[in-house]
């Protein structure tokens, strides 16, 4: 196999067409020079630049103050029903314990009226359900319906 030797001239015209498509001496991003805005009104819209940014970050404290303060709220109602949740343990141990000692606690027949009348309160409610998804037959004016217009 017979490899070709390039002449210097060769290698020259073959870097300058490599610089040539991948821009300036081969760098990429910015180019220098390209700002067409020169001093004046650089720093005007340094300024306007600078301003924009204050504002945003005026804003983004905000709505993290607001983000803190939602999750503060949250965590206080979260630690009220905690609260519930314990007394309502701490009521059905005494009523255990005052069962276990063959006591009737306070209470106790209300909270089962209550469980009562809202079991039959369920079971009238899927009675209803029950009858309101029952086809019910049809009716002369039904029918009648149907003949007048054709499905």
């Amino acid at each position: 196999m017979v490899f070709g030797i390039m002449s210097s001239q060769q290698q020259h015209e073959m870097d300058e067409s490599v610089n040539a498509s991948s821009g300036v001496n081969g760098k990429r991003g910015r180019k220098p020079g390209r700002n067409s805005n020169k001093n004046g009104e650089h720093k005007g819209d340094m300024k306007a630049k600078l301003e924009r940014s204050r504002q945003s970050a005026r804003e983004c404290r905000a709505r993290k103050k607001l983000r803190y303060q939602y999750l503060e709220e949250l965590v206080t109602h979260r630690e009220r029903s905690v609260l519930v949740l314990r007394r309502e343990l701490d009521q059905y141990r005494q009523w255990c314990s005052d069962m276990d000692e063959g006591k009737m606690p306070e209470g106790i027949e209300r909270l089962v009226e209550e469980v009562r009348r809202e079991r039959d309160l369920q079971i009238q409610m899927n009675q209803l359900n029950a009858a309101s998804n029952t086809p019910r037959p049809p009716t002369r004016s039904d029918e009648a319906d149907m003949i007048e217009s054709p499905s």
